[in-house]
């Protein structure tokens, strides 16, 4: 297993999104099975673990740092081998009452006490603002990596010119935009800028909320009221049978490589970019070793470039849009 890094930041080739333990995909499990499941991430090979402050039950407010509380209590012995990231939302009356500076470095600290740590190897911003200039947002986090608070930082679900003003003040580690092979969006211009300036894209979604798994059918429950995945448009009656085609090839390159079709489509983003960190989210203990297990599934460059070039061919029905990410506002958040 070859490591990646996002700028300075090493991580292993795949990390673990660990919102499905607090919020997202229905009842969530016991402590003790979420923090075993991080634990044997950790014990596979995975460095690189993605949290937030907001993630915890319905995302009431009463519930904040749920998600990071978990991943401190899972990585706390094991912390200077661990690459933890989390995220802060910025409130406008927040920051009008005490100023940008103060109000981030609030956030942090209760994100860095429910983590169990003294710093954020990455802090991302997690959705912009439009109300904040992006670039004073840059200008506080330059501060808090000078401060040794944080490592590094990034913005998430943004297009080439935020990143860019961002980028002008303060160099990110990383973007985290939705990317798999049904949301393909980030390749026209997104990856392109990060690849010239040494930014890492870490996809969420890289199996689209569990469709490219092949696990998902018309018949399964989303209806608990917890569950984003009601809201993702692959996951619609219609569009799970239009969308069977991109299922089919990859069941054809599964069965050559002795993988899952889950693992197969997050090796075909490995293959493509270099900077491409995806953090597949699951609940499951099994489901997570399993899309780890995808850094060890390697395609050769004739195998990727005729998957490429098949998926090229497939018409794709249902996209999760990218406005709809915009605006910073809590009900947007209910969408990732």
């Amino acid at each position: 297993m070859l490591k990646r890094k996002l700028r300075q930041i090493e991580v292993s080739p795949i990390g673990m999104g660990c919102m499905g333990f607090s919020h997202g995909y229905g009842e969530i499990p016991t402590e003790d099975y979420s923090i075993a499941a991080i634990r044997k991430a950790f014990d596979f090979g995975c460095t690189f673990f993605d949290t937030a402050e907001a993630y915890g039950p319905n995302l009431l407010l009463e519930n904040r740092g749920h998600n990071e509380r978990l991943v401190g209590k899972a990585l706390r012995e094991v912390r200077d081998r661990a690459v933890l990231a989390t995220k802060l939302h910025l409130n406008t009356e927040e920051v009008t009452a005490k100023g940008l500076d103060a109000v981030v470095r609030e956030h942090l600290a209760q994100s860095l006490g429910n983590l169990q740590t003294d710093y954020a190897d990455l802090y991302y911003l997690h959705r912009v603002n439009r109300e904040i200039p992006v670039e004073d947002v840059a200008e506080v986090m330059g501060g808090l990596i000078r401060d040794g608070l944080i490592r590094g930082w990034g913005l998430s679900q943004v297009d080439v010119e935020i990143i860019d003003r961002a980028q002008r003040v303060t160099p990110l580690s990383a973007v985290q935009n939705i990317y798999s092979m049904v949301e393909r969006g980030v390749e026209g211009k997104v990856i392109p800028y990060c690849l010239e300036h040494a930014i890492g894209l870490v996809p969420f979604s890289p199996i689209a909320s569990g469709f490219l798994s092949g696990k998902v059918s018309a018949a399964t429950d989303f209806s608990h009221s917890d569950d984003v995945r009601k809201f993702v448009p692959q996951l619609s009656r219609e569009n799970l049978a239009a969308n069977q085609p991109v299922l089919a090839l990859l069941g054809e390159y599964a069965e050559k490589k002795n993988a899952t079709k889950a693992q197969i489509s997050l090796s075909w983003m490995l293959h493509k970019y270099p900077n491409v960190v995806p953090i597949p989210g699951s609940k499951n203990q099994e489901r997570i070793l399993e899309n780890l297990g995808a850094w060890n599934v390697e395609l050769t460059d004739e195998e990727f470039q005729a998957l490429e070039a098949a998926l090229n061919q497939i018409e794709i029905h249902g996209h999760r849009g990218f406005a709809e990410y915009q605006g910073g506002s809590m009900a947007n958040w209910n969408r990732k």
